[in-house]
């Protein structure tokens, strides 16, 4: 496998904002904007933040060689100093792997990791790689760090060695099916297919929370899969995470003001408070039943809310709803175009290593130990075969992309369907050969 030859930020980031290159998982921020030479740190995340995600190691596992090339590409790009793989130490195939292929390349180094949630989120993997603390509200790249995903970096070695687009995505299908297994899926498969891939649904009536039992949605089977689509978790109706994703606002604040006994448990556990931001959800829960307004900083706080979700679906021994109520007024603040105030983190409480949140026991808690099965990669790496793919045009931050066919058109795999629109926007391109046969301002639509 030859090296990668050192490639200009101008000539890298032009090439990933045509390839389509965004973040795989998350929000896809447009990954040629985290090109940024003030980052004297480049971290690759590999924490699966997710319980029962496995496609990021599975990956590393399979490609670490390629990845770890592209990883060092990046660090020489942007001139960083050091680049830190983040891995939990639980995730041994993978560390050995890496192990192989790392010591030729001096910046790079392991971070390892317990395995707690969310060691996935940017803010706290930065933290137990670095030591940094990025502000409140504050972006990586202003404590000089940038943060990509492990089947980003792979996604920037096919567009750099291969001249491939973004034209595919690994998901994990797991849960209440036959053969959990992850499989590279076309962008634009439906949900529906993507379960096939897993072979029976073993229950009646499934739910689909598409992105992880934590912070992903419950979703449908005709929705297309996205360059952020990292999973499939198939449920029973009636599981303890439907129930919960199902219930109303209004019922949420009824049962909060008869039940919440001001414990504070949800805000000793808030990973992104014990790192000294200034968010208290159990004060927020207070003033929001009582329509208590005296202090208004404690609903603007809640802007530095990462909705990660321990605080209701693991520290409340009451079975509150404090993230979802949460989320409801940092919407509501958002639509009247209000930000984030300004604030500075206090220091990362001493008590930090002490109330960390255990992987397996939150899996206990949330019901879902009996679906942590391997989940195998498909062996052979192919992408499915897909009849029809619905592309949208914004499956990222940013612009959505300008269509650049029209029905009718005959198009091949990989062919540049959208450019990218003005501004912050990456290009979409055809993940089958076939006929465009509807274009709207949102999606198209290509039968093979």
């Amino acid at each position: 496998m030859s090296r990668i030859e050192r490639i200009s930020l101008e000539e890298l980031s032009a090439v990933l904002q045509r390839s389509g290159v965004v973040g795989a998982g998350g929000a896809g921020f447009p990954t040629y904007a985290k090109l940024d030479k003030r980052a004297d740190t480049i971290i690759m995340n590999c924490a699966e933040c997710e319980p029962l995600l496995k496609l990021h190691r599975q990956l590393l596992e399979h490609n670490a060689g390629e990845i770890v090339q592209a990883f060092h590409m990046l660090a020489e790009t942007m001139e960083a100093k050091e680049a830190v793989i983040g891995i939990k130490k639980a995730y041994k195939g993978a560390i050995a792997a890496l192990r192989e292929c790392i010591g030729e390349y001096p910046e790079i180094r392991l971070g390892l990791l317990e395995e707690v949630y969310p060691a996935g989120d940017e803010v706290v993997l930065i933290y137990e790689v670095t030591g940094k603390v990025v502000p409140p509200g504050g972006l990586p790249i202003g404590s000089g760090v940038a943060v990509f995903n492990v089947e980003t970096v792979y996604n920037i070695y096919r567009a750099v060695t291969q001249e491939k687009p973004v034209q595919d995505k690994l998901v994990s299908i797991v849960g209440e099916v036959e053969h959990p297994v992850t499989v590279r899926l076309p962008l634009g498969c439906s949900i529906e297919e993507a379960v096939r891939q897993a072979g029976t649904v073993t229950t009646e009536n499934p739910v689909y929370f598409i992105g992880g039992p934590m912070m992903g949605f419950e979703g449908n089977g005709n929705l297309p899969v996205t360059k952020t689509t990292n999973a499939v978790l198939v449920l029973p109706e009636e599981h303890l995470l439907v129930q919960r994703k199902r219930r109303k606002s209004s019922i949420d604040l009824k049962r909060a003001a008869a039940a919440c006994c001001q414990c504070s448990m949800c805000t000793d556990l808030c990973p992104r408070h014990l790192l000294g931001h200034p968010i208290e959800p159990h004060k927020f829960m207070r003033a929001a039943t009582c329509k208590d307004i005296q202090d208004t900083d404690i609903f603007l706080n809640t802007m530095f809310c990462s909705s990660c979700g321990l605080c209701e679906n693991y520290s409340c021994m009451q079975g509150l709803s404090p993230r979802s109520l949460i989320a409801d007024y940092k919407a509501g603040l958002r639509a009247h175009g209000i930000k984030p105030p300004k604030a500075e983190a206090a220091p990362a409480a001493a008590e930090r290593e002490f109330r960390r949140a255990p992987m397996k026991r939150l899996m206990a808690r949330l019901d879902l130990t009996k679906y942590d099965k391997p989940a195998p990669l498909n062996a052979n790496g192919q992408t499915v075969e897909c009849k029809k793919v619905k592309l949208m045009l914004s499956q990222h931050i940013g612009a959505p992309a300008v269509p650049v066919v029209s029905v009718g058109d005959e198009v091949k795999r990989g062919q540049m369907a959208a450019r990218p629109a003005e501004g912050l926007s990456v290009a979409v391109h055809a993940s089958i050969s076939g006929k465009v046969t509807e274009v709207t301002d949102k999606y198209m639509v290509i039968l093979a």
